[in-house]
């Protein structure tokens, strides 16, 4: 059981932004997430965007810092990832 983040890379309203996952279970993440202040309204289908200012924080409290590869492939392995749809539906 593992909480995982990645680097601050992702470009987002004039921020960069890292994804906290859990290759273990959803439960795990949002109990991680809570005990660390990340709001709810942060989660994202199957992660928790959050910005780079808590990134040294989230890793301090015990999230392994990970590639963003990595992180895809051990979400995907715990069959915990869910692919966004596209705007049409799909």
């Amino acid at each position: 059981m593992t909480v995982l983040i990645d680097p601050p890379r992702w470009p987002a309203h004039g921020r960069l932004w890292s994804h906290l996952v859990s290759d273990a279970s959803y439960a795990e993440l949002h109990a991680f997430a809570a005990a660390n202040g990340v709001p709810e309204r942060g989660f994202d289908h199957d992660h928790y965007d959050v910005p780079q200012e808590r990134y040294r924080l989230l890793v301090t409290a015990g999230a392994v810092p990970v590639e963003a590869r990595e992180l895809v492939r051990r979400l995907t392995d715990a069959g915990l990832r869910r692919p966004k749809r596209d705007r049409r539906g799909r």
